[in-house]
């Protein structure tokens, strides 16, 4: 079953939250989670319904205390949130101030409730997506690095890192897989500031250091019959490929259960 996205509504106008609540009474994608008209009960009940809200529609200017000293209070106490300011009130300086804070937009009110509704879409869907690809290319950057101490390369030689390039390259692009020398070399070469060359003689001399101190058992594990241990290492693309294609198999396997 599809989960709607909760809205949190943080205004004193009840004229203006009445009228949401029944733009998004029926909504396919939205509901309104709650209403607030105090400035002063909009942090504690964030804090005690964090799991609940996906994202706070909010005015600058409320009873008690205002939305800039509320949006303080959230990047003090670490409460992170997707948040949409609505107000009439867009002075200068504290539109500048507002920029201090992770705030996704600013509709000046009155507002169109079908563009609000579209702003909250594209806000909690889009950027929730982003949010997801990050941690996914975090865990394959974690995956990168512990197969690269498994299999004995030394973080502190440049190898190191341009192996770790060069995987998540792979990884991320299958079409690199045919293109080692002509598109992945000089890519890398280009974040660090270095040579293609110099970068392919890294990466070999890391798999020459790593064939030396790895375990046998290991290597065979990853590698399997491609390679021929007793005569020859793995080529810098064969040991890239590998490397990545497992990682994407594991994944794949991984989220084949969700």
């Amino acid at each position: 079953m599809k989960t709607k996205i909760n809205a949190l509504v943080v205004d004193d106008s009840m004229e203006f939250t009445s009228s949401v609540e029944k733009y998004f009474k029926n909504n396919a994608d939205i509901q309104i989670a709650n209403v607030l008209h105090d400035g002063n009960e909009v942090v504690s009940y964030v804090k005690e319904h964090q799991n609940e809200i996906d994202v706070i529609l909010m005015d600058l200017l409320l009873p008690g205390k205002d939305g800039l000293a509320i949006l303080e209070e959230f990047k003090n106490i670490g409460i992170v949130k997707h948040v949409i300011i609505l107000s009439s009130y867009r002075k200068e300086y504290a539109m500048k101030l507002l920029d201090k804070f992770d705030v996704d937009f600013f509709m000046l009110k009155p507002c169109d409730l079908t563009s609000l509704e579209k702003r909250i879409l594209e806000i909690v869907q889009v950027k929730d997506k982003e949010n997801s690809s990050s941690k996914v290319r975090l865990s394959v950057e974690m995956r990168i690095t512990e197969l690269l101490h498994t299999l004995g390369v030394p973080s502190q030689i440049k190898g190191y890192q341009y192996l770790r390039e060069g995987i998540l390259m792979l990884y991320e692009s299958a079409s690199y897989i045919g293109g080692i020398t002509k598109e992945v070399y000089p890519e890398i070469a280009n974040r660090f500031n270095t040579t293609p060359s110099r970068v392919e003689r890294a990466i070999r001399h890391a798999i020459e250091v790593s064939w030396n101190r790895a375990d046998y058992n290991t290597m065979n594990k990853l590698f399997g019959h491609s390679i021929d241990y007793d005569r020859a290492k793995p080529t810098n693309s064969e040991f890239m490929v590998t490397l990545s294609d497992t990682i994407r198999l594991e994944n794949n396997a991984r989220y084949a259960y969700l």
